[in-house]
């Protein structure tokens, strides 16, 4: 599991054994961030926020837990309220949200799967912090190209 800013910038990553849990990200969250972020965009959010404000009531009392753009169709049982798109229709500011960012960077992930499934663990865990250092460096250039264009 990885944690991405809005600029696709991995702030870290997580290895889980099987498949990813509530407790998975829960637990990603309150051992990397001294201070819970203000607003976290999962794809489960609508389940993950509940379960970090019943564990942990005090570290995560200011954060927004908002289901992404990509994945809000398919939660058709599920609150608007969840909903980055319900946020975004009253605040502005919350529009300019890539809310695929996550999506972006774990496909990039993917080019690095299978050799990945070949390799012990520490092989493994050194091969995924080597690849994204790299993607970060990329997407760092990337964004300062952007700004040195607009100037």
């Amino acid at each position: 599991m990885a944690c991405w800013c809005t600029h696709s910038i991995c702030y870290g990553f997580h290895c889980i054994p099987v498949g990813e849990g509530r407790n998975d990200v829960f637990s990603a969250i309150i051992t990397r961030w001294p201070k819970a972020p203000s607003r976290v965009v999962y794809d489960f959010a609508c389940a993950l926020g509940p379960y970090c404000w019943t564990r942990e009531p005090e570290f995560f009392g200011d954060t927004q837990f908002l289901v992404d753009g990509f994945h809000a169709p398919g939660h058709s049982k599920c609150s608007p309220a969840a909903f980055l798109k319900s946020y975004s229709a009253v605040d502005a500011n919350l529009t300019h949200i890539n809310s695929s960012a996550a999506e972006c960077g774990n496909s990039g992930m993917t080019r690095i799967w299978k050799s990945v499934s070949y390799m012990g663990q520490t092989h493994a865990i050194l091969y995924c912090w080597a690849f994204i250092s790299v993607w970060n460096r990329l997407q760092i250039r990337g964004l300062y190209k952007k700004a040195g264009e607009l100037l």
